[in-house]
C-alpha cells in the first residue's frame, strides 16, 4: 500500500529551525517551503496497490529524494547517508534530525517503478507546472528550439574477439541457469570453460603479430558460438518456459558474429573490414552504438535529443536516440511532447542544420507546423555548387551561372525528385565549363522531393524574422550545457529507457533551478522597492533641509538684500 506524508508537520522537523540558516533562496529551501505542492503523494497512486500491503515510504519523500539524487550526482548510497546527515536535505525533505526515511534498497525499488511505468514525462509536466504556478512561465506564443548531445554509455567497448567471447559467456549462463546447473561446471562439460576465465585473450597464448594464429582463434570462437547456439535450440524447446530468455542472449550472439566476421574462402573465418552499419559494441549494453559528433569527434552511447522552450528556457521534451541516429529523428515526437507538457500549441519550432532535411520539413508541414532552420548547404568540390543555380519550379526550369538554361526534367518517381540535365551541346561550349564540370558529360541539377519546402525555408531564413529565430536558437544549447553540468555527458544505466529517466531528472532539476532564481530575483527586487519606499521621507526632509542652506548662504552674503527682504 501507498504511505502518505501526515499532513500536520512534525514538532522538531528541521526546516521549522534550520530554514533560514540553510537559506529560503536556496533550491533546498524552495523545495522545503513548496513541496507539498511540487510532490504530493496522490500523484503517485497508480504505482500501488490501494487497499493491501504493507505501507511503502511516502512517494513523495522518496522522489524527494531522487530529486536531491540528481541535483547533487551522488549514488544511492550517498543520497541515503545524505538524508541521515546533511541538515540542507533534512530541511528540504521536512525530517527530523535523527529521522531515516528509507533504505538504499526501498530507494532504488522506487526508481525502478517510475522508470517501469514510465512516470518521466509526469514529473516533467510537474516541473513546468511549478514554473508557472510561481510566475515564471507566462501565457504567450510558445516556440521551441531543438538539439541532440553525446551520450557516453555505460557498457564496456569490447574488440571483436572479446565481445564475442562475452556473447558465449552470456549465452552460457542462460543455459545453465535454465537447466539448474553450476556454471563453471556446467561450461566445462560443454567444453567452453575458456570463455568463462579472467581473460579470453589473455588465456590465448597465441602471437598477436602472427595474422595465421589471430584467424585461427578467431575460428574456434566462431565455431564454439554456433555450436553452444545449436544447444541453446534443443534447450529452448525443452524449457518453453524459458524460451524467450534464451532467445533474447541466442539472437544476441547470433548478430555479434554475422555483423564481425567473414568466413574466408580456403576456409576458417576473419574479421570483417570496416566496421558494420548500426554494430552492437557492447554486450551488456546491447543498445550501444558508435556515433559521432562531427567529422573529428566520435564516441560510443547514446544520443539526447532535447527541446527547451524559447522564451523561459525551460526544458520541454525529453529523449534518448541511438548514438549514430540522426538528430532530427524524433524532432516531431519532442514537439508534440513539449504540447503534452506545456498544455498548449507550439507555434515555431527552431533546429540547427540537422533538422533542416527535406524529410523533416515534410513531416512537419504535413502537421501544418512552422520549422525554422537552416537549409542543409550543397558542396561540389571546386565546382559551381546547385544554389548557384536559379531554379524555377513553377515554370520547371533551371538557369546556370553561365546564363544556359534547361526544362530537360527526368522524374525518378512519385514523390522521389528528379534531376534537371542541360544539353551536351551547351555544356561543351560554354567558357565555365571547368569551373561547373568535371566529367565528359553534361551538367545535372538533383531536385529534392521537398525542393519547394526549402526554397520557401531558404526565403524565411533570409528574413528579420527568420534570422531572429535562427539567432534566439542558441538558449537551447545553454540548457544542454545545464544537463551535462548535472551530469548526463556520462550514462549512469545500461539501455536508452533508463538513461532517459537520468536525462528527464536532471531537466526537472534544471527547471526548478530556473524557478528557483527567478523567485530569488523577485524577492531581491521586492526587498529593493520596499527599501527604496521606507527611505523616500528622508529624502524629501534633506532636500527641504538643502534648500534652507542655500537660501541662508546666499543672505548672508549680501547683506542689503537681506534687509530688503527682511524690510518686505
Amino acid at each position: 500500500m501507498m504511505g502518505k506524508r501526515s499532513p500536520q508537520d512534525k514538532l522538531f522537523a528541521a526546516d521549522h529551525v534550520y530554514l533560514d540558516f540553510v537559506g529560503r533562496d536556496t533550491l533546498y529551501g524552495y523545495l522545503a517551503q513548496n513541496r507539498e505542492q511540487l510532490f504530493r503523494d496522490e500523484d503517485f497512486a497508480a504505482l500501488y496497490c490501494p487497499d493491501n500491503g504493507r505501507q511503502s515510504v511516502p512517494p513523495s519523500v522518496a522522489v524527494s529524494v531522487l530529486f536531491l539524487r540528481a541535483y547533487e550526482g551522488v549514488s544511492f548510497a550517498e543520497a541515503v547517508e545524505r538524508t541521515k546527515y546533511d541538515l540542507r536535505w533534512k530541511v528540504a525533505l521536512g525530517l527530523e534530525m535523527e529521522e531515516v526515511p528509507m533504505q538504499k534498497s526501498a530507494l532504488q525499488e522506487f526508481e525502478a517503478k517510475l522508470v517501469l511505468h514510465e512516470m518521466e514525462e509526469p514529473l516533467l509536466k510537474k516541473s513546468i507546472a511549478e514554473a508557472r504556478r510561481a510566475g515564471y512561465l507566462k501565457n504567450r506564443k510558445l516556440r521551441v528550439a531543438l538539439d541532440t548531445t553525446p551520450i557516453l554509455g555505460k557498457g564496456a567497448v569490447k574488440d571483436t574477439y572479446n565481445l564475442l567471447g562475452e556473447g558465449i559467456e552470456m549465452l552460457g549462463r542462460r543455459l545453465a541457469e535454465v537447466e539448474k546447473e553450476e556454471v563453471t561446471a556446467w561450461a566445462e562439460k560443454q567444453g567452453l570453460s575458456r570463455y568463462f576465465g579472467s581473460s579470453l585473450k589473455g588465456e590465448a597464448g597465441i602471437d598477436w603479430d602472427d595474422k595465421g594464429q589471430r584467424e585461427q582463434l578467431l575460428t574456434e570462437i566462431v565455431q564454439d558460438g554456433r555450436r553452444l547456439l545449436i544447444l541453446a535450440e534443443e534447450i529452448q524447446k525443452q524449457h518453453p518456459a524459458q524460451a524467450e530468455a534464451i532467445a533474447a542472449a541466442a539472437a544476441l550472439l547470433l548478430r555479434l558474429i554475422t555483423q564481425d566476421v567473414e568466413e574466408k574462402p580456403e576456409g576458417g573465418f576473419q574479421v570483417k573490414s570496416g566496421t558494420a552499419k548500426d554494430r552492437v559494441l557492447s554486450v551488456h549494453d546491447p543498445e550501444m552504438r558508435h556515433g559521432r559528433k562531427s567529422a573529428s569527434k566520435r564516441f560510443n552511447g547514446h544520443k539526447a535529443a532535447v527541446a527547451v522552450e524559447m522564451e523561459s528556457q525551460l526544458i520541454t521534451g525529453v529523449e534518448v536516440l541511438a548514438g549514430n541516429a540522426g538528430d532530427q529523428e524524433k524532432a516531431l515526437d519532442l514537439v508534440q511532447q513539449s504540447e503534452r507538457v506545456l498544455k498548449a500549441k507550439v507555434e515555431e519550432t527552431v533546429g540547427d542544420c540537422a533538422y533542416g532535411g527535406g524529410p523533416t520539413r515534410r513531416a512537419f508541414a504535413d502537421e501544418e507546423r512552422i520549422l525554422t532552420a537552416k537549409v542543409p548547404a550543397s558542396h561540389n568540390r571546386n565546382c559551381f555548387s546547385k544554389s548557384e543555380f536559379e531554379i524555377d519550379l513553377d515554370q520547371m526550369e533551371v538557369r546556370c551561372p553561365a546564363g544556359q538554361s534547361t526544362r530537360d526534367y527526368r522524374s525518378a518517381g512519385e514523390d522521389r525528385g528528379g534531376q534537371f540535365l542541360f544539353s551536351q551541346a551547351s555544356c561543351q561550349a560554354c567558357p565555365l565549363r571547368s569551373q561547373c564540370v568535371r566529367g565528359q558529360g553534361p551538367r545535372s541539377i538533383s531536385i529534392q522531393a521537398e525542393e519547394r519546402l526549402q526554397q520557401q525555408a531558404r526565403a524565411h531564413n533570409q528574413t528579420e524574422a527568420g534570422r531572429q529565430s535562427l539567432r534566439e536558437r542558441v538558449v537551447v544549447e545553454h540548457r544542454i550545457a545545464r544537463l551535462v553540468g548535472l551530469g548526463i555527458r556520462q550514462s549512469r544505466y545500461f539501455g536508452k529507457k533508463k538513461t532517459r529517466w537520468q536525462v528527464v531528472m536532471a531537466a526537472v532539476v534544471a527547471n526548478l533551478s530556473l524557478v528557483v532564481g527567478y523567485c530569488q530575483r523577485q524577492a531581491q527586487n521586492a526587498a529593493a522597492t520596499a527599501a527604496q519606499a521606507s527611505v523616500q521621507p528622508t529624502n524629501v526632509f534633506l532636500a527641504a533641509l538643502s534648500t534652507f542652506w542655500a537660501r541662508f548662504v546666499r543672505l548672508n552674503a549680501n547683506p542689503d538684500l537681506g534687509a530688503v527682504l527682511g524690510a518686505g
